[in-house]
């Protein structure tokens, strides 16, 4: 874990989180894994709820249907414990493979900047937003919601006192140029 580098990708509902993660992890290879930290929060809504799982984590309307109600529990439980769902998507991630790069692909508030940076030392920790207009939002399936897309877990990082390490307008597709460029922006080494 000594030379672990962590990117720590945030940005709006729709704007490709999962698809630069997916291509940036395809550069890398074996040397790097993608975290999610919304992956113990609907493993144990689903466990919660009695709810299919594997629904819960794909990118349909099963999850939009108890989107909301995951934001107001997830935020009870952040309350008690700021880190917890970033401390438990990484204590799974790094029991099963170490790999020297960490791609959070859905970073959503400042606390959980802040819990990877005390965790694992700003040093080790570079932050990426992805911005897309809205039309390309749109295209993409997004609709704006009343309760999801105007409370902290989509707006808290809007005014991010530092800014973050990186900004990609990801509105159209990145050919490979884009994602070797970013990963030297991000001082990663790909394959």
């Amino acid at each position: 874990m000594k030379m672990m580098k962590i990117v720590l990708i945030s940005g709006k509902r729709k704007c490709g989180k999962d698809y630069v993660s997916e291509r940036l992890k395809q550069r890398l290879g074996s040397r790097s894994r993608i975290v999610r930290i919304s992956e113990p929060i609907k493993s144990e809504w689903a466990r919660k709820l009695q709810l299919d799982l594997t629904a819960l984590l794909s990118d349909g309307p099963y999850k939009e249907k108890y989107r909301r109600d995951m934001i107001v529990w997830s935020d009870e439980v952040r309350a008690q414990d700021y880190g917890y769902f970033c401390r438990v998507a990484m204590e799974e991630a790094l029991a099963h493979h170490q790999t020297p790069y960490i791609l959070v692909s859905d970073v959503r508030r400042k606390n959980d900047i802040k819990w990877f940076r005390e965790t694992y030392g700003s040093e080790r920790v570079v932050t990426l937003r992805l911005t897309s207009r809205p039309e390309t939002r749109c295209a993409r399936g997004w609709t704006f919601t009343t309760g999801i897309d105007d409370v902290p877990s989509e707006c808290d990082l809007d005014d991010m006192p530092d800014g973050f390490d990186f900004v990609l307008a990801n509105d159209e597709e990145l050919d490979q140029e884009a994602i070797d460029t970013l990963l030297d922006k991000l001082q990663l080494q790909y394959q």
